[in-house]
């Protein structure tokens, strides 16, 4: 498993969990065309292409190319090397939870082969930071937030978990998210000791 800086843009939840047993990244999907009518999503991707850069992901299939292209339009006139484009090959075939293939029969992300997406990633010049040096990663902070500082914070585990989580999407102003993915998230966009303040001002009426 590679361990990747940028967030990886896919298209829906089957690519989130194939891309997840190979590389250790935030990632973020469109679902599918929903991203056209989703603005907080837009505004989550610049935010976080701004932050850390964005890997843009697709299928290789027309619907993929113009999900692409959409999400290129989303982030502006981002600086352009912090946005890569990674290509996967079109392979003909079907995903094995479908019963027909696609219109085009060729592969998505989730019906890649492991080995061949980490060879792609590697390919077009994604860098696993475990090799590098700790002082070469300035996006790391000393201290992030965990799983038990969002059990701790009554952001997981709680009767009124959705509703603090709600709050911290609010303060972001990013869409509600679920916890793992929130915590990712977070993690990109502040530091522990920003969140902590955040949370402190929670009151249980706050939105």
């Amino acid at each position: 498993m590679i361990k990747i800086k940028q967030t990886v843009i896919v298209e829906g939840k089957y690519d989130r969990i194939k891309l997840k047993s190979v590389v250790d990244a935030n990632i973020i999907t469109t679902d599918g065309f929903r991203i056209y009518k989703d603005k907080d999503k837009r505004e989550l991707i610049k935010k976080i292409a701004e932050k850390t850069g964005i890997i843009i992901l697709t299928d290789s299939d027309s619907a993929g190319r113009r999900i692409r292209n959409f999400v290129k339009s989303c982030v502006g006139d981002i600086d352009s090397e912090k946005i890569l484009n990674v290509y996967i090959p079109k392979i003909s075939g079907k995903e094995k939870r479908k019963n027909n293939p696609s219109k085009e029969n060729i592969l998505g992300v989730e019906g890649t082969d492991k080995d061949l997406l980490i060879g792609v990633l590697q390919k077009f010049g994604v860098v696993d930071i475990n090799e590098g040096d700790r002082e070469d990663r300035p996006y790391e902070t000393n201290k992030t937030i965990t799983k038990t500082d969002f059990y701790e914070d009554g952001l997981s585990g709680g009767r009124d978990s959705s509703k603090k989580r709600e709050y911290l999407c609010g303060r972001l102003n990013i869409p509600y998210m679920q916890t793992n993915s929130l915590i990712e998230t977070v993690n990109i966009l502040i530091d522990y000791e920003e969140y902590k303040k955040i949370m402190g001002g929670y009151d249980g009426e706050s939105q």
